[in-house]
């Protein structure tokens, strides 16, 4: 029916400006769809939050933790979910954080994120980064001094 996701994404657009509740299915089928670009699938998702916010958690979650999206991404939807569902944010950050094939600074980005949402439960996941000897010296020290804040709150 379409060519590619992104034939996929205009005809979501522009039912959206005769048919938000279909739109709001179709773009929160595009964000879940696995075999659909990355990029996409996050952009699916953000256009989401703007139609049907309550939606678009859902396809966040789900995109940020999903092990085959670019880290960016992930870290993008967990960031978009924050925005959408502070509390719900918290396992998309936790997943990011704790997954060692993540790169360093995007774990302890998601790390800071969680800390934000839920200080005491960002310590685990600050504490995985510090112990994990293949990060970088600095992320270690930063995300040590982040699980120091996590318990003293």
């Amino acid at each position: 029916m379409y060519e590619d996701d992104e034939d996929r994404m205009d005809a979501a657009e522009q039912l959206a400006e005769h048919n938000p509740h279909a739109a709001a299915e179709a773009l929160s089928a595009i964000a879940g769809d696995q075999e659909v670009g990355d990029e996409v699938r996050l952009s699916a998702a953000e256009q989401l939050a703007a139609l049907d916010p309550s939606s678009a958690a859902p396809a966040c979650l789900a995109i940020a933790c999903d092990r085959t999206v670019g880290d960016e991404v992930r870290l993008s939807a967990a960031e978009q979910l924050a925005a959408v569902d502070p509390q719900g944010a918290a396992p998309a950050c936790l997943a990011i954080a704790r997954d060692g094939t993540v790169g360093d600074e995007v774990r302890l980005s998601a790390a800071e994120q969680l800390a934000a949402v839920d200080p005491q439960g960002a310590a685990p996941a600050c504490l995985a980064i510090a112990r994990d000897r293949t990060v970088g010296d600095e992320v270690r020290r930063s995300a040590a001094e982040l699980a120091a804040l996590g318990t003293s709150a």
